[in-house]
């Protein structure tokens, strides 16, 4: 194993460990009573948050007040207040102690309207696959009516058994990696579109690089994944308010 190899697989176990630090940390009582509390803590990726969020705050009834507690992380705080502010939810409060911060959120029925989010995705490596799945789920999360496109060799994301894995001579760390990511937040990419079919996202791939990449239509996680190609894709990029396109 080169030197760089040995940092590259240290930084990925230690980031692993980190993202666990405080999970197990007694919390103090919150400032304001709530009526249902999530605690995120291990979770630095917003959307895997926020996803758990959503699905609490569904369940319960308008004017009532969930408790988010998550690590002490700066982004996370921005994305939550964003995500209210996008939603209708109120962001009534939040504190900080020494290794977390808790966020009271108010539950609203006044939700706003959605767009529409198309994302073109061309790469199936592991972290080439961060964004556009992040994108989308930030996007479903907001309430946007979200389209994936899947070409080229994207289209074996879709395959039962994929799992994604790092480029070059970074594959064989890929094991490490996906854990590391998992820890955070970071679910594997078919668990990803999982949560973006809960949230009602629909999914396209092109059929000639299916043939091309040999990926057959018996194999795909979905039933229903629409099979196209340049037509039915500008239909769809031509309809959404936000277009995406990821080499």
């Amino acid at each position: 194993m080169t030197r760089l190899a040995a940092l590259f697989l240290s930084v990925l176990l230690f980031a692993g460990c980190a993202a666990q630090k405080h999970y197990t940390e007694v919390l103090t009582m919150g400032k304001i009573p709530a009526d249902q509390s999530i605690d995120m803590r291990g979770k630095t990726i917003t959307t895997y948050i926020l996803f758990h969020a959503a699905k609490k705050l569904d369940r319960m009834a308008t004017g009532e007040v969930l408790e988010i507690s998550t690590d002490k992380f700066e982004a996370i705080e921005n994305d939550i207040g964003s995500w209210c502010r996008m939603t209708g939810h109120t962001l009534v409060t939040s504190e900080t102690g020494d290794h977390f911060q808790r966020f009271y959120i108010k539950k609203s029925d006044a939700k706003k309207t959605g767009g529409k989010f198309a994302i073109i995705i061309s790469d199936p490596g592991l972290e080439d696959l961060l964004t556009p799945l992040g994108l989308a789920l930030g996007a479903a999360l907001k309430g946007d009516e979200v389209h994936l496109i899947f070409q080229g060799p994207a289209v074996r994301v879709l395959k039962k058994g994929f799992r994604g894995d790092l480029k070059g001579i970074w594959k064989p760390f890929s094991v490490f990696a996906r854990k590391g990511m998992a820890k955070t937040g970071h679910l594997p990419p078919q668990e990803k579109l999982s949560q973006l079919k809960e949230l009602g996202a629909r999914i396209y791939m092109c059929g000639p690089s299916m043939q091309h990449f040999g990926v057959k239509k018996q194999e795909l996680i979905y039933d229903d994944v629409v099979i196209g190609e340049y037509m039915t894709f500008i239909e769809v990029m031509s309809r959404a308010d936000m277009r995406f396109f990821l080499q």
